[in-house]
């Protein structure tokens, strides 16, 4: 029996796959089975679904809910759904299939630690199932399912299989993805084989079903391991005597008698207590939200980075970055917007625009001279401020920022500095 007073692990995961192939059904499927949907709701789709004529219900109904996806059977937006365990907690980031809404799966995906991808068994392996595996891997997401769905309509053929999990491990090898973060389930998301129960029909299939996995895979992200980093939040000083430096840790753990630096001004100094609402702690690890006491009194203020002084980001003022234009208005050289990094927030200067992501084929193509929506290009920039940067496929959390409209503040691209993404360029 489990115990429910126990605190349950957490997994962050997204969903993605072209248009048809099933994604909301699959999502549909795994809140059915695990039981995280309300009767009435249930009732509702089994009524929609027999006046549609269908003889099993249309769990895809359970997940599309904005009008206009609905109307299309499309996903449009990104949705994030919740949904447990008796043993973990999940956030679902639902992301769209269609390719202009690429944006979509950049921001869906930008904080998983997990990612499945759909193909339909009829198609296999298509020019969108790249696309979205080369937005995963720039986005460092450090693990894959690629659910085969719709196996009952190829007969539950082993070989149609094979061949199609034979064509992703190459494509995931050519991205950098190791083969030990790849996990390929067979599926069908409409019937439910190897989705939360094993399949009487897949007897050649000897791995986990898809919540067994998703039920067993390690939660720890890659900035656990990484070194530790925490931008500064708030500064508390309640009275003369404490002062301390409230934000997230970012990466990395820390303890006291650790030695770290203030950046970007570079005071060296150690940490002497690690402490939260409820009291001090012995050590703090990526995503606890903590308050460091130092041994110096040092004048920072929100925006600084605390980081390890034996490991510590570069502090530049210019950044070469690859960015994800989001916005509706192009990208050209010169533009003056506000870059968002952490808890600092800088004015800064877009110069030359580079080799720009071909997301069908995989590689990088010369010659741009503006980014419009859904493109992905590296970039130069000038900050205002020096800023203490990581490379991204090192830290993801302080190798990512934000550039916003000074005038709106709206955010129009999201940006990893250095290149994740390490393709080389296509021949011309």
């Amino acid at each position: 029996m489990v115990d429910s007073a126990q605190p349950r692990d957490l997994l962050r995961f997204a969903t993605a796959g072209s248009v048809d192939d099933g994604k909301s059904t699959l999502v549909g499927r795994l809140l059915y089975d695990t039981k995280s949907v309300l009767a009435d709701q249930i009732e509702a789709v089994e009524r929609a679904s027999v006046d549609k004529g269908m003889s099993t219900p249309d769990l895809s109904l359970l997940v599309d809910g904005l009008r206009a996806e609905r109307e299309q059977g499309i996903t449009i937006d990104v949705a994030y759904r919740y949904f447990g365990t008796p043993t973990r907690e999940f956030v679902l980031a639902d992301t769209p299939g269609h390719v202009q809404y690429t944006r979509n799966t950049v921001t869906g995906a930008s904080t998983a630690e997990l990612a499945v991808l759909l193909v339909d068994a009829r198609n296999g392996v298509v020019e969108q199932t790249r696309r979205h595996a080369a937005v995963l891997a720039l986005l460092r997401v450090p693990r894959l399912v690629l659910a085969i769905n719709k196996i009952d309509l190829v007969d539950y053929d082993e070989t149609t299989i094979n061949a199609i999990a034979k064509e992703f491990a190459e494509l995931t090898r050519s991205l950098g993805f190791p083969d030990e973060s790849v996990q390929i389930i067979p599926v069908s998301a409409l019937v439910g084989d190897n989705v939360a129960s094993r399949s009487d029909s897949t007897p050649w299939h000897d791995g986990p079903t898809l919540l067994e996995h998703l039920e067993s895979v390690p939660v720890d992200g890659p900035d656990v391991g990484a070194p530790f980093r925490m931008p500064v939040q708030y500064v508390i000083r309640p009275g003369i005597d404490f002062r301390g430096y409230a934000g997230q840790v970012a990466s990395g753990t820390v303890r006291p008698g650790d030695e770290v630096v203030v950046l970007p001004e570079g005071h060296r100094t150690t940490v002497t207590e690690v402490r939260t609402a409820d009291g001090p702690l012995d050590s703090a690890t990526a995503g606890l939200s903590v308050t460091i006491l130092l041994d110096d009194d040092i004048d920072l203020s929100r925006g600084a980075l605390i980081a390890a002084a034996d490991d510590a980001p570069t502090v530049t003022d210019e950044l070469d970055a690859t960015l994800c234009w989001l916005a509706e208005k192009p990208l050209v050289p010169g533009a003056r917007l506000l870059l968002k990094h952490g808890t600092r927030t800088t004015q800064v200067i877009v110069g030359a625009l580079g080799s720009r992501l071909d997301t069908e084929t995989v590689s990088y193509v010369d010659g741009t001279d503006q980014l419009t929506i859904n493109d992905i290009a590296r970039v130069s920039l000038r900050t205002a401020d020096p800023v203490p940067a990581d490379d991204y496929a090192r830290v993801r959390t302080t190798g990512g920022f934000l550039l916003i409209d000074p005038q709106s503040g709206n955010t129009l691209a999201a940006g990893l500095v250095g290149d994740p993404l390490a393709l080389v360029p296509a021949a011309s």
